[in-house]
């Protein structure tokens, strides 16, 4: 077993073992074992990173055995420099959830634990799955914990909710099916995601494929105008499945779109590529106006979620270096600033139980660690410089003035709305005078909230101040997408 099948099993292992302690006296024990499957889930993916080598786009710590042999599926794992750090991101993010839900979660403990540490090595799975049959079980597994940790541990609407997410998020995933196996057939009767590069496919062929896949990845992004279920859904989700919703479980369809779309259909990418730019540039736009207009935190933030992954689509659809990999970073900055964003407001709920904009005011009087750490996340929703949330839109926005000067002036026009909303509910929520009972009686973050917090923010200010360990890693990648890219064309 290599380091990539420990990095998935390992927390999958612990999240089993989990569901046989099921006493509510155990609770303490439960979340004890919970946090450390998840600190050993990623610890294991370290040496990933230490051992990976730069200057080379091909697959390493490869893991090959035969799966199913009647139709030729195997149990095909690996990595580049596009998923990498994608995988060392979820296990991140599993360790500062299990954190978060240390006290605000007292029934079902060990099911919910559970569900979070299983639901983690089944992302990694879809990042490190290079047999599409394989990927398409992780990337459909994937629902089930969510579904779960919605529709039990969600708010008032949360059966609603629930099944928003899954028919949206499952519905779209049928046509990609019917897609690989379409490509399966093509290839004489292959998984393999790397061979499927390679075929020679018409343009009709490539269209079709390029809509199927779209179907699937469009909506779990989620892009305009597929994007209306994430605010419900954010609003019913326990703060932990909004923080894992939006820092990873986006990022498998943008994630898709590199492995799938682009490379296996190159032509049609181009050819739909002004679509993409424009459901882009519309989410970035539009979505971003939307959220200057809510009263409700979370879907606030759940809105910036959808523009700012508008960022990370035109980045992939400019077909160059800068763009690709600026959304590459947008992906991960966003699973930075994202996650600590509804952990943030996680904070709050659990004191007042509400998360209403105007059930707070004047909160840095009562929580001034708390506020402090808010107003850095908030800065880096915004995209301040030395902040991950500035770096990838960054890049995003050269890359689109080195394709078109007025694609790259609406998206930066875009900042403007995004600093707007974060501002204002900054304002709203943290400063003035204190304005109801409810605010005069917080106390500030407790020391597990603090270290839960203090990761985000060393996270957020070490990609925002050098972000070159990330961009080293992806750079070939990139370069050798799009040259398979720009080759496709030319033949």
């Amino acid at each position: 077993m290599g380091l990539l099948s420990l990095a998935i099993w390992v927390p999958i292992f612990f999240g089993a073992g989990l569901l046989a302690l099921g006493r509510e006296s155990q609770a303490r024990t439960v979340r004890w074992i919970a946090l450390i499957g998840a600190i050993i889930s990623f610890l294991v993916t370290l040496p990933l990173y230490d051992g990976f080598q730069l200057g080379t786009s091909a697959m390493q710590f490869v893991e090959k055995s035969s799966w199913i042999p009647r139709f030729n599926m195997n149990y095909h794992l690996g990595v580049d420099g596009i998923s990498l750090w994608f995988v060392l991101l979820t296990a991140f993010i599993n360790v500062v959830v299990i954190i978060a839900s240390w006290e605000s979660i007292t029934t079902r403990v060990n099911q919910y634990m559970a569900s979070f540490l299983i639901l983690s090595g089944l992302m990694i799975g879809v990042f490190a799955a290079l047999d599409g049959m394989l990927f398409y079980v992780f990337f459909e597994a994937t629902l089930i914990p969510m579904y779960l940790i919605i529709g039990i541990w969600g708010g008032p609407n949360k059966i609603y909710a629930a099944f928003k997410f899954f028919l949206y998020t499952l519905l779209g995933s049928l046509l990609m099916l019917v897609a690989l196996i379409f490509l399966y057939n093509k290839s004489g009767g292959s998984f393999d995601i790397l061979a499927w590069h390679k075929l020679p496919l018409s343009g009709t062929a490539q269209t079709l494929l390029f809509f199927s896949f779209f179907a699937a990845f469009a909506v779990k992004v989620p892009m305009f105008p597929v994007h209306t279920w994430l605010p419900d859904v954010h609003v019913e989700a326990p703060t932990g499945g909004s923080a894992v919703l939006a820092a990873i479980m986006l990022k498998l369809g943008a994630y898709g779109f590199l492995r799938f779309s682009m490379p296996i259909v190159p032509d049609a990418s181009r050819e739909w590529a002004w679509l993409m730019i424009a459901f882009s540039l519309i989410a970035v736009i539009y979505v971003g106006l939307v959220a200057l207009v809510q009263r409700d935190m979370k879907k606030l933030v759940a809105y910036s979620s959808v523009a700012h992954m508008g960022f990370v689509t035109l980045g992939f659809f400019l077909f160059n270096d800068l763009s690709v990999s600026g959304g590459i970073v947008q992906m991960i900055a966003h699973g930075f600033v994202s996650a600590a964003m509804f952990l943030c407001i996680g904070v709050l709920y659990d004191r007042v139980h509400s998360r209403e904009i105007a059930s707070y005011g004047g909160v840095v009087n009562t929580m001034p660690k708390f506020a402090a750490f808010a107003l850095l996340f908030a800065m880096a929703n915004c995209g301040l410089p030395a902040t991950a949330g500035f770096v990838g839109e960054w890049m995003v926005i050269l890359g689109a003035v080195k394709a078109n000067f007025w694609i790259g002036l609406a998206a930066a026009s875009a900042l403007i709305s995004g600093a707007a909303y974060t501002l204002w509910m900054y304002k709203r929520v943290y400063l003035g005078p204190v304005t109801n009972e409810n605010v005069k009686k917080l106390l500030d973050i407790n020391s597990r909230e603090f270290l839960m917090l203090a990761m985000l923010a060393v996270a957020v200010l070490y990609m925002g101040i050098y972000p070159k360990p990330f961009t080293d890693v992806m750079n070939t990648s990139v370069t050798d997408l799009l040259r398979h890219v720009a080759l496709s064309k030319l033949n």
